[in-house]
Parts: C-alpha cells; structure tokens; sequence
C-alpha cells in the first residue's frame, strides 16, 4: 500500500539502496540442524531458465477489441489500496488497462482496512469494462492481535526508528505486511478465484502484455510469478530464518522435492541470503497459499508474533513459503512485464523489449546489479 521513495547512496559510482547494503553483512544463525539431513530434497536437475524459453503464440491475442479470446483463466486483480491512494492506484490501473486488461476483460478486487467511499469507487469504475469489487477486511486480519506483547512490541519499534529501519515505526506496515502474509486470500470475495495478479498505487508498466499471463500460470502449473527479486533489510528479519528451520525440522515432509532453497541460503539451508522477490509485483496461485504447508507455514510464523516484534514482511514469507513448498519450475520470472514500484525497475532486453513495445530505459534494469537476487534465480538452473 505504501510506496515512498526509498534513501539511494551513491558507492562507487553505482546507485545502490543503503537498506540493501547492509543485507550483505549477514549474521551466522548457529549450528547444523536437522534442516542439513533433508539438503537432497534441495536440488535437482539442471535446466535453462523457464523465461529463456519464449511464451508460444499460442496464448497472445489480436490487438483487437473484437476479438476476445473465449478460454480465460479464473483469475482477478488484487489492489489493496487506501481512499487516500486514489490518484495513484488510478494511475496504476489505467496502464494495466492500456497495456494489458483492455483486450482480456479480467475482473478486480479492491481491499481496504476502511469503507470505500462513493468517490472512490466511481472514479475506479469509469476506468474499466471489467466487473469491479470493493472488499473490507475484517479488523482480526488486519489489527495487532491481542497476544502480542505490545510492551515488546513497542520497544522494538523503538530501537529499529533509532536505527533508521524503513518502517521501523509503523504499526499499520506490520498490519499490511501480516495480512499479505496470510489473510489476504482468505478473504471472501477472493474464495471465488484461483490466480491473482496484484497490483499497487504509483508502478509504472512499461510493456504492452499482449499474451495472457494467468493462462501461462495455469497450463505449466506454474504457481509464483515475478519480476524483481532484492535483498531482504536484515535488521527487519533477525530472528525470521531461525523460526523457518524450526518449522522444517518439525514437518519436513512439507520440503517439496526439486525445490528453490538454492535462492534462498548459500549454504545448504543453514543461513538466510536475504533474497526475496519483492511482492508488491506478483501474479501467483491462490490455492498454494490456501494448500496446508503454506497454511501451518503462515501459522507457525504468526504465533512466533515476529510480525511485530520484528518487522517481517509479506515479501521474504512468501518468497520462502514458494521456494520450499513448490518446484523451483514453478516460480516465474515475467522477464517480459516492464515493472518500476519505485526505486527499482526491471526492463526487459533485447527481442523482447521491441516485443512488448516497451518504453522503459534499458540501462535502468536492476535485474544484475549488485542488490538483485535475479542471479540467484538463474543458478537454481544452469
């Protein structure tokens, strides 16, 4: 929902986030675990990228309103946004619909922790053809549960201010970030729909998508999917790879065979490398979220009460949900989706940059540079 202008250093004549600086420092988690007994379930055979592979003719379209394909996805877009993000997420919406929702007529869901006013939901309307839901959600999936220690809490929120940790103060970011992690598609206009594709105020799209990305999702059984991948602020999750082990130690049968620990930790599992794909951009499967290892995953991590005595955000969670839980086959990089949630930006190259008609600077692209995990993504492969 929030989305400032993050502090740049400039180190060596590379623009580089400070909060991803000091990612690299990582701190040493303890001894070997149980987590090493179970590392063959980690790898795999070696294959090209999924996205080296070009999306077959078959799922683009006619850039014609006339002719609207007939098989669609069961899908929608989710925008959790607040009344006072209007003219933001309007600008997000009118380049999906420009770009991409103009010709596929998919429908959206709208969220917010407050009823949405009339004028809200008349200037969202205007904007599309598609069917247009406004959701709110229920004040147990939003608001600091009552268990938590708030003395606590609040000490912590304390130290990271001190510390000049992003939203080291917010309570309401917690809130957002623990109901990404693990209400927002429990919600009841969601139980409707199996694909997602979530959406947030101020991005820009750079690319016409002129081929269905839910179908690409569903027809390779694909159920993660992304487009830029970052370094975690270790400060905002110290204790978070602890808890994680803890969980596979307890129900290792989880731990999908073929999986993506490789992006997660360089060293079989027993540390966390920071990397996450940043969630503000995804288009995933709501059914792995709903499955039962991610479930008692999201439950095990909230009675840890880290969303608030730490700062744990919906973007690792649901990076290490996807990366342990399904085949590494089966989290998506959308290389060709031109995507900027500032400041980071990826831009497609090459053949499918004049594909998409993009429009975005090509030396922008974080996808290689030193805060990106994207190398990370490639190597589960090569």
């Amino acid at each position: 929902m929030m989305t400032p202008m993050r502090c740049i250093l400039l180190v060596l004549g590379v623009i580089i986030p400070i909060h991803y600086i000091l990612s690299f420092a990582y701190e040493e988690y303890g001894k070997a675990t149980f987590i090493s007994s179970i590392a063959g379930k980690w790898t795999g055979p070696k294959l090209s990228p999924p996205y080296k592979t070009p999306v077959p003719d078959e799922y683009y379209k006619p850039d014609s309103l006339m002719h609207l394909q007939d098989r669609k996805a069961n899908a929608s877009f989710v925008i959790l946004v607040r009344n006072s993000e209007l003219w933001g997420i309007m600008s997000s919406m009118k380049q999906l619909e420009d770009r991409f929702n103009r010709k596929f007529q998919y429908p959206y869901v709208f969220l917010n922790d407050q009823p949405f006013t009339q004028n809200f939901k008349d200037h969202i309307r205007a904007l599309t053809n598609s069917t247009v839901e406004f959701g709110l959600i229920p004040p147990d999936h939003w608001h600091q549960p009552s268990w938590i220690d708030e003395d606590q809490a609040s000490k912590s929120r304390d130290d990271m201010v001190r510390g000049n940790v992003i939203y080291g103060g917010s309570v309401s970011y917690r809130n957002m970030c623990r109901f990404n992690s693990g209400f927002f598609y429990r919600h009841e206009l969601l139980q409707q729909y199996r694909y997602y594709w979530r959406v947030e105020p101020d991005i820009k799209l750079f690319c016409d998508v002129d081929y269905d990305p839910f179908l690409v999702m569903q027809d390779h059984n694909k159920v993660y999917g992304f487009t830029i991948s970052i370094y975690e602020i270790q400060a905002t999750v110290p204790t978070l790879w602890n808890v994680v082990k803890s969980f596979i130690n307890a129900n290792p049968d989880f731990v999908t065979p073929g999986n993506a620990m490789e992006f997660l930790s360089d060293d079989g599992g027993e540390s966390y490398n920071m990397c996450h794909f940043w969630s503000n951009f995804e288009i995933a499967d709501l059914d792995f979220w709903r499955g039962e290892a991610y479930s008692k995953f999201f439950e095990y991590l909230d009675e840890q009460g880290g969303f608030y005595y730490e700062r744990w955000g919906d973007a690792p969670v649901h990076s290490i949900g996807a990366a342990l839980f399904a085949k590494k086959e089966q989290i998506h990089f959308f290389n060709d989706i031109g995507y900027e949630h500032e400041p980071f930006l990826h831009c497609p190259q090459g053949d499918v940059y004049t594909k998409g008609k993009c429009w975005c600077d090509p030396d922008e692209n974080v996808d290689y540079q030193r805060y990106s995990c994207l190398k990370r993504y490639d190597r589960l492969f090569s």
